[in-house]
């Protein structure tokens, strides 16, 4: 059962929480990760803050593959334990955010002269269910090479041997971060987005901090016991971070359903890789890319190369489809914050890291969005350990996530909800959005999903400009600022 929503305080006040006393714990960072540690902290009374120098979910964890899964191509790289701990974590995901937690099937083709035959992935997705206490979100199963056809219209018949049939979940990444933060909020957390941590030197046996509110332009002192960088691909630029990432980056296109007609997800293979197709209301997305990046995390960007080579990839397994770039109706592109490590980067593990590199000072690295709450409540372990506090029992596996009211009327689903007014209002007044890509780009997707995105974000604008008292020189700075979006 869904807990109702609180209405989260504005953001004066929760920057004078922030401010007015001494914090157990500032998070530095409003991802997945950062927003479950927010709320496992503040659900064991921990005095908690949460800064993000953007808006919440606007980096990794708003451009992922949206998925809740145990990752069965780890368990072909004999990781056992990860494995075991994402399956575990998805179906806790399931029981406290099951609007979030769709299962979703996926069919695996398999081929003659392959790494990949057909008696081994019937065997792993057997050992795949076992993981998950035999309690996965579906019964895994095999199929001979027509029925596979029959399940997936289109697919490649020559040298076709079958596929099995294995059981994941699909989510809202951005939603679930939201959906997460009402939690923290509902327990006590302050949180702030478009707010930067400028300054943190240790004083004593507390963090001086400053933190920069990028919207007001002002600047907050902040003392707290500990610090928290949950900042993903960012987190080697703090600087107190112990941290060495593996940056590689990810691309996923938005095609419409007509163009390539699944109803389950399809997996693909090319060498080491992994591309999936996955049906979203009328679209399917395909996705992703695994190559490493240099770059400046904000900066990430899909090439014409990453969209050629998803649609060679594609077409390969649906050669009716002959899938070209005028099919392509969105992109987006993230970072993988990887724990460094050799390798290519399909290999490299998603396994995380904790580390404590100097007194009230933790890093936070690596992981998958499956593993977010797990990786909260170790987090959580250890600052209790380290302020000397009562070891309150963790409840972030049993207790519902805070969600809105409005979820039954669909602002809170997987696929997309209606465009209107209430939507847009709604996502100002109760979920921190003040920019129109807060809104079209997370809160929505409808910037994805929308062939016609530019001219919702019009109307987008204007209903905005109503709740938020935008003139028209905020409404055309809005504009240019959403055409300048990336991805």
């Amino acid at each position: 059962m869904m807990m109702e929503m609180d209405v989260p305080p504005p953001k004066t006040e929760s920057l004078g929480r922030l401010t007015d006393d001494v914090l157990d714990v500032l998070i530095v960072g409003g991802g997945i990760v950062g927003a479950g540690i927010a709320r496992s902290a503040a659900m064991r009374g921990l005095r908690t803050g949460l800064v993000e120098q953007n808006d919440f979910a606007s980096g990794t964890s708003g451009r992922s593959s949206r998925l809740l899964h145990g990752g069965i191509r780890y368990l072909a790289q004999g990781n056992i334990r990860l494995v075991r701990q994402s399956s575990r974590e998805k179906r806790v995901m399931q029981r406290i955010a099951a609007h979030l937690a769709e299962p979703l099937p996926f069919v695996f083709p398999t081929y003659q002269k392959t790494k990949w035959p057909h008696w081994k992935l019937r065997i792993g997705v057997k050992c795949y269910d076992l993981l998950c206490n035999g309690r996965n979100l579906g019964t895994s199963s095999a199929m001979h090479p027509a029925a596979a056809e029959a399940a997936v219209p289109g697919i490649r018949s020559a040298g076709l041997t079958g596929a099995v049939r294995y059981f994941d979940g699909a989510t809202n990444d951005a939603r679930l971060v939201l959906d997460t933060l009402r939690s923290a909020v509902h327990y006590g957390a302050a949180i702030a987005s478009y707010t930067a941590l400028t300054d943190s030197r240790r004083n004593g046996s507390r963090w001086a901090c400053r933190i920069a509110d990028r919207e007001a332009g002002a600047e907050h002192a902040v003392d707290t016991r500990c610090v928290i960088n949950a900042t993903g691909p960012w987190s080697e630029a703090l600087p107190h971070s112990s941290i060495s990432l593996r940056k590689t980056k990810g691309v996923h296109i938005v095609i419409d359903r007509r163009r390539l007609n699944v109803s389950e997800a399809v997996m693909m293979t090319e060498g080491p890789r992994v591309v999936y197709a996955i049906p979203w209301g009328e679209r399917v997305y395909v996705g992703t890319t695994d190559t490493n990046y240099h770059g400046d995390p904000a900066q990430v960007a899909t090439e014409v190369d990453d969209i050629d080579y998803i649609q060679q990839v594609t077409n390969a397994f649906f050669p009716a489809a002959a899938l070209t770039r005028d099919d392509v109706i969105s992109t987006w592109a993230g970072v993988r914050p990887l724990v460094a490590d050799k390798g290519s980067p399909s290999d490299v593990s998603r396994s995380h890291l904790i580390r404590m590199g100097q007194p009230g000072w933790c890093d936070v690295a690596g992981g998958k969005l499956t593993t977010h709450r797990l990786m909260a409540e170790e987090v959580v372990d250890m600052l209790l350990n380290y302020l000397g506090k009562d070891k309150v029992k963790p409840t972030s596996s049993e207790i519902p996530l805070l969600t809105a009211a409005e979820t039954a009327k669909g602002f809170s689903s997987i696929v997309p909800p209606a465009v209107s007014r209430a939507a847009v209002e709604f996502y100002c007044r109760h979920e921190w959005a003040v920019h129109l890509d807060d809104v079209m780009i997370r809160r929505t997707h409808w910037h994805y999903y929308h062939p016609n995105n530019m001219e919702i974000a019009e109307r987008v604008a204007g209903w905005m400009a109503g709740c938020l008292a935008w003139d028209k020189a905020q409404i055309e700075a809005e504009r240019r600022r959403y055409l300048a979006h990336k991805d």
